[in-house]
């Protein structure tokens, strides 16, 4: 048997998929290895599965994943003391290459590439009767899918980073940085491969496995961080004209339990109600359920930690009538929690002299404002939970106004303003379309703006702002910048994790990116 090695960054398999380093130290002569496990479909399944399990835990979905995200955008501001010093340095810009939440982001990518790899190379060399091609294809597009998302989030969260297409046997097997026109180049491909295998639709007991449509979202998200609107809108096109999706009435289903997999959803993190069992231990699912919790709830909620709060920015950026807008944007009051909102199924009062850390400034008020979206509190009255609900990472509003910016940006401002409409008149939202007072769209930039503020106010806190941020000040589309701590030449890339540089043997210390 081979013993596998541990990289910086990349987690060795044994006991199929799930280990940990003392596992990695020793050879169990009657352990499974990559070499005689994958004999038949259902464990060809049960290795993509594990993919998906890193994904679910600790170090992505259930925790530091949507913090990295939030915590480097302009939607949250510190909700106090409470707030621990590795997520406050991302808040304020203070990047570390030791920077544990950060580095647990960069761990559970390579985690899932690694976990994918494996997938691929034993399904390229599975034969018999015991395989049948449709497991075979659809877990291979599964596992190209999950290996394009984890390499986009790391090529344009850290730029350039080390590319592995085959699983990692020894310590000889350690990569250099590849440039981050290399690694998207690596994402575009497996996704136009994963688009040509994955299913449209699955049965109810599959979802949360990944789709065409998903494939076509991730690749077209791909093109926009390029600049390529041509290719992304022929992306999203296949999306729209493929009539799966259309939006929900109920713009608090887009967030809750009770709205999961539902018409405007294209792909969830799937989490599952269990008597509070998140894996604190971390930094991974375990693979064996999709029983784990997810910790949004505690960290953001009024009566929970309330690590992050909306900034000032977010809760002054919807319409309202005291800004002289035609009506009050209602995505307001369904987004965040204040003083005499009912919770816990209505039998409970929000009171903000329950509600610890920082207030803050809406229209000349000084309020405490919790974030709502992914709170269970609507239906519990304790903060300090862990809860099932899934994380929606690609929704069809957000295809629409991909769309739209596409279309814009290809001198169709028109049907620009009808796709921003369409998502303005959900039945649950129905604001007035535009033009508005604040929001004319007579020229190119104009409709730029309104569609800025459309994504802003629809998309708040769903792990989006910071990657628009990101590529439209790389493409030079901001007019602004954002985000009040950004140096230019530093503050576009994260660090490279120190543990990368120090345990990776074709990392130098001069190869950190700029400025740190």
């Amino acid at each position: 048997m081979k013993k596998t090695v541990l990289l910086s960054g990349l987690l060795g398999l044994a006991t199929v998929m799930s280990c940990n380093d003392s596992v990695l130290d020793k050879v169990n002569p009657n352990g499974v290895t990559f070499e005689t496990y994958f004999t038949n479909d259902n464990e060809l399944v049960a290795g993509v599965n594990g993919a998906y399990a890193i994904i679910q835990g600790f170090g992505l979905a259930a925790r530091e994943w949507f913090f990295v995200h939030d915590l480097r955008g302009d939607e949250m501001a510190t909700g106090g003391g409470q707030l621990e010093t590795p997520r406050n340095q991302l808040l304020i810009g203070v990047n570390d290459p030791a920077n544990s939440v950060a580095n647990s982001v960069w761990t559970g990518w390579f985690r899932t590439i690694h976990r994918a790899n494996v997938v691929l190379e034993s399904a390229n060399k599975t034969t018999g009767a015991s395989f049948s091609t449709a497991i075979k294809n659809r877990v291979t597009g599964e596992a190209k899918f999950l290996r394009a998302w984890a390499y986009y989030e790391l090529a344009t969260l850290w730029g350039g980073v080390p590319l592995y297409t085959e699983y990692v046997k020894s310590v000889e097997g350690a990569k250099a940085r590849s440039s981050q026109q290399d690694v998207y180049k690596q994402v575009i491909d497996d996704l136009k491969a994963a688009e040509g295998l994955l299913p449209a639709t699955y049965a109810a007991s599959e979802y949360g496995r990944a789709t065409k449509g998903a494939a076509q979202v991730l690749l077209a998200r791909t093109y926009l961080q390029l600049g390529d609107y041509t290719s992304a809108k022929a992306e999203l096109e296949k999306v729209v004209s493929s009539g799966l999706y259309k939006l929900v009435d109920n713009y608090l289903d887009l967030t809750n339990e009770e709205g999961e997999f539902n018409s405007e959803s294209i792909f969830e993190v799937v989490f599952s109600p269990s008597n509070g069992a998140f894996n604190w231990s971390g930094p991974d699912g375990d693979g064996t359920s999709a029983q784990e919790e997810t910790i949004r709830t505690q960290e953001y909620s009024p009566i929970g930690w309330r690590n992050l709060i909306p900034s000032d920015k977010m809760i002054n950026s919807y319409e309202s009538t005291a800004k002289g807008d035609a009506k009050n944007d209602p995505r307001f009051d369904m987004s965040f929690w204040k003083a005499g909102d009912k919770f816990n199924n209505g039998n409970d009062v929000m009171k903000d002299e329950n509600v610890q850390g920082n207030s803050s400034k809406l229209n000349g008020q000084t309020l405490k404002i919790s974030w709502r979206k992914y709170s269970v509190l609507y239906k519990s009255n304790s903060g300090f939970t862990t809860s099932g609900i899934n994380m929606r990472i690609m929704r069809y509003a957000d295809v629409l106004l991909m769309l739209a910016e596409c279309e814009n940006e290809l001198g169709n401002s028109t049907r620009a303003i009808q796709l921003m409409n369409q998502v303005r008149a959900r039945a649950s939202v129905n604001m007035p379309p535009y033009p508005t007072a604040n929001y004319p769209v007579g020229s190119k930039a104009q409709v730029f703006a309104a569609l800025q503020h459309e994504r802003y106010v629809e998309l708040a806190a769903e792990q989006v702002r910071n990657f628009d941020i990101i590529r439209w000040r790389k493409n030079k589309k901001a007019t602004a910048e954002p985000i009040s701590y950004f140096v230019a030449s530093k503050h576009e890339l994260l660090p490279l994790p120190q543990t990368e540089i120090d345990n990776n043997p074709k990392i130098d210390p001069k190869d950190q990116n700029p400025g740190y």
